[in-house]
This record gives structure tokens, C-alpha cells and sequence, in this order.
């Protein structure tokens, strides 16, 4: 009688289970799935779930291209060897291939500077708008100097140049992604590939160069240095990467680095297009009643002098430049290198002291409130 009510209440609990509709494979079994086994690119995307028993669950996918719509999860019971309905799955998200899904969110959001970098130039395009920015902004800074006081002048670009350094010490850090994006708005296509990959950008060197400048040198020496940075710096550029093919002209790894890949007509071409600007800025200078003394072979002579100073110093920075280690006993140090920003306007504000000296002028001379006229 026992076996014969234990042999009824199997086959009952048989016919229960059969009755009773096998679970689908829902959100929430889905939901258990760690999120490392999910994958961006170009596979398909695999589920795995794990259940009580003998059954087991498998994902397969007719198609391994990133543009396929839809993944189905099929489950495969052992014993009854039938498959259920397939469940559709959203396609993950395409970026890089095997990137964790876990892990795009912040690599997306903390790394705009490499989005930019990929469609910015490197060193050794033309780059027309960041010669323009290279011109406007000297003469802007040389005119400041001009008709703002020394004591006012100094004290502003002594804020702007270390409010730039911080920025750059800052906007590759987690949390200060927006310095990047702010920079990209401002300046856009003249910023250079390197400058979002980890290295400071010119305007610091740029900045750092005027300060000294005119700290260290008298006022129409520094405007002078000054002007040979905004003139001599972008047009030996423009000549330099003009005559790249004339292979005479070239230096290739100069002297102990000296010219370092940069041509000999690109100094010429940056040394003659200076010469008009000067000799207009110097013509106007206020000499008094005896006027230019040596005449105006000597302003056209102080002309040149002035321009070959400026293409000098652009021409005896190496490209690439000489940078600091990145470590100094096992300190990190920034990304600092010599940067032609820096030499132009210091060298250029030196040679016109000396040329003053040379032809008696004096090194008090005032030239025009604004340069040109």
C-alpha cells in the first residue's frame, strides 16, 4: 500500500512539473550576468546565467559584425534537448573592441583630450590659423606694452603666465577635463596634436617669454623682442615648411642638436619678412630734432640686425625640442622643454640692446605709441 501511494505521489509531482511553463530568460537572470562579461566591438555579445539541476544555458549568434541589430540567447534544456523562444538583446555600445562595459563610461567622459587630438594637426602641417593667432597675439602684447605703464604691465602678464601654468599642470588630471574642452572652444584647429597628448601648449612659453622680456629689458628693446617673436617665429615656419624639399637647405640633426631639422631658407625667409615691420617701427621713433643718427641706412641696417636675431633664435631651438626627464630621482617632473616662445623674444630684446650700442642710439628711445603708426 506504501509503494503503491509513493508511486502515485511521483507520478503526481510528475504531472505538476509538465503542467507547470518553464521560466523565460528574463531581465532579472540577465541582471546577474557581471557586467565583465560584457563586451563592446565587433563579437557578440555572451549571457551566461546559471541554473539548479542539469540544465544549462548557452548564447550563440549568427553574425560577428558590429552592425548587426540583435543577439539571441537560446536555452538548451539536457534532458528534453528543445529550445525556447530566443530573447532579443540590445547591441552594446561600439568604441574601442574589447572594452569592458564597466569601464566606458569614465573612459568616455574623463578623456575628451584624445578625442581632440585626433583631429588636430602635429608640428609638421602648415597650420595657417595658429601662425595668424602666432602674429596677432605678439603684436597685441608688443602694443601693451607700449602704452601700458611698466608697473601695470609686469604684475598682469606676471598673473596671466602663472594662471596659465596651472592650467596646464591641471587640465590632464581626472576632474579637470573641462580645462581641455574650454581650451579646444577658445582656440580650436591652431592647438597641435601633441599639445592634447600630454605636453604643455606654446601659449605658456609664449606668455613665460613677453614677462621676462620685459622684465629684464628696457621698453622699446623688449617691444622690439617682442615684435621679432610675432614676426620672425611664424614666417621662418612658413618658409622652413615651404622649402622642406629642397634638401640642401636642410640641417637635419645640426650641431649638438642645434637647427635640428629645420632649413636654412626657412631662417632667411623669417629674417627678410621682418625687415619692413622694423624699419616702419623704428622710422617713426621719436629721435628729436637731429633726427636718426647714421640716417636711414642705419634704421634699414638695425632692420636686419633685428630680423636675423629673430630668425636665429627660432632656428638654433632642435625640433623636436629638448624636454626635461620625466622623472628627477624618482620625482615626477612636468613636461617642460625649450620652446622657441621662450628664446625668440629673450634673444631678439638682447641683440637690439647691442645693436642700439653699436650704431649710438639711445637705449631710451621711444618709439610709437602704436608700433606702426
Amino acid at each position: 500500500m506504501a509503494n503503491s501511494q509513493e508511486k502515485h505521489d511521483i507520478e503526481e509531482t510528475k504531472n505538476e512539473r509538465r503542467s507547470t511553463p518553464e521560466p523565460s530568460l528574463n531581465a532579472n537572470r540577465i541582471s546577474t550576468a557581471t557586467p565583465d562579461l560584457l563586451f563592446s566591438g565587433g563579437g557578440a555579445a555572451v549571457m551566461m546565467a546559471r541554473r539548479g539541476g542539469n540544465d544549462t544555458e548557452s548564447s550563440s549568434s549568427t553574425n560577428s559584425s558590429p552592425a548587426m541589430a540583435k543577439n539571441e540567447v537560446t536555452k538548451t534544456s539536457s534532458t528534453g534537448g528543445k529550445k525556447s523562444a530566443a530573447l532579443p538583446l540590445k547591441t552594446m555600445p561600439t568604441t574601442s573592441a574589447f572594452t569592458p562595459f564597466n569601464l566606458l563610461k569614465n573612459s568616455e567622459s574623463d578623456d575628451s583630450a584624445a578625442v581632440y587630438a585626433k583631429k588636430l594637426k602635429n608640428r609638421n602641417k602648415l597650420n595657417l590659423k595658429r601662425k595668424v593667432l602666432h602674429v596677432a597675439f605678439g603684436l597685441f602684447f608688443a602694443t601693451l606694452n607700449q602704452i601700458i605703464p611698466r608697473k601695470t604691465f609686469l604684475p598682469g602678464m606676471t598673473i596671466l603666465t602663472t594662471g596659465t601654468l596651472i592650467m596646464e599642470l591641471m587640465r590632464f588630471r581626472k576632474g579637470f577635463g573641462w580645462m581641455n574642452d574650454a581650451l579646444h572652444t577658445c582656440l580650436g584647429s591652431a592647438l597641435r596634436k601633441q599639445e592634447m597628448q600630454g605636453k604643455f601648449t606654446g601659449s605658456f612659453y609664449y606668455f613665460l617669454g613677453i614677462t621676462a622680456c620685459a622684465y629684464a629689458f628696457p621698453t622699446n628693446a623688449a617691444t622690439l623682442g617682442i615684435c621679432q617673436l610675432a614676426l620672425a617665429d611664424p614666417s621662418a615656419s612658413y618658409f622652413g615648411q615651404k622649402t622642406r624639399h629642397v634638401y640642401w637647405s636642410r640641417i637635419e640633426n645640426g650641431l649638438g642638436g642645434f637647427g635640428r631639422n629645420k632649413g636654412i631658407l626657412g631662417f632667411l625667409g623669417g629674417a627678410l619678412f621682418c625687415v619692413p615691420f622694423n624699419y616702419r617701427m623704428l622710422s617713426i621713433a621719436k629721435w628729436g630734432a637731429e633726427g636718426v643718427p647714421g640716417g636711414r641706412n642705419a634704421v634699414l641696417i638695425a632692420s636686419l640686425a633685428l630680423g636675423v636675431a629673430g630668425a636665429f633664435s627660432d632656428l638654433a631651438v632642435p625640433t623636436p625640442a629638448l624636454t626635461m626627464p620625466k622623472t628627477i630621482l624618482g620625482v615626477p617632473v612636468p613636461p617642460f622643454h625649450v620652446d622657441d616662445n621662450f628664446v625668440v623674444p629673450i634673444f631678439s630684446a638682447f641683440a637690439c640692446t647691442k645693436i642700439f650700442d653699436a650704431l649710438g642710439w639711445s637705449q631710451e628711445l621711444e618709439l610709437g605709441k602704436f608700433l606702426f603708426f
